[in-house]
């Protein structure tokens, strides 16, 4: 199984660094799982990074540098975003409205599944909902 990981996957992994997937890899590796990790996730992330709360505090203590770091250690390959994947629409619609998680749906362009941790995307056709296999 090919699976693109979605970002509140990255942020998941972020907080645990060396656990990659857990569970979901165990869940995964009788499928022979290869890893992708989206150019959409790590700008989704860098705008979080930059953006503040009221407070003054970010939104996100992970930097761009600290995730691509933490991602080579791993057996994950990343994947660009590109005209295509912009260009194409999706076979099912999303039922709102965040443009990342209809960028991530690139996954369908790529033949790939998505490894979710997002409710709102669990439902989708073309995810793999996490929690499902904890």
């Amino acid at each position: 199984m090919r699976v693109l990981v979605d970002t509140s996957y990255l942020f998941d992994f972020m907080d645990r660094p060396g656990k990659l997937l857990g569970c979901e890899r165990r869940f995964l590796s009788a499928r022979g799982p290869e890893f992708y990790a989206s150019a959409v996730s790590l700008w989704e992330m860098r705008l979080k990074h930059n953006a503040r709360h009221p407070s003054g505090e970010r939104k996100s203590r992970f930097s761009p540098d600290d995730i691509l770091t933490a991602l080579e250690d791993q057996d994950v390959t990343l994947l660009p975003m590109t005209v295509r994947h912009a260009a194409g629409g999706l076979d099912v619609p999303l039922d709102h409205k965040d443009p990342f998680d209809e960028l991530l749906l690139q996954a369908q362009e790529e033949d790939l599944r998505l490894l979710t941790v997002d409710r709102r995307l669990a439902e989708h056709p073309l995810a793999v909902a996490a929690h499902e296999h904890e």
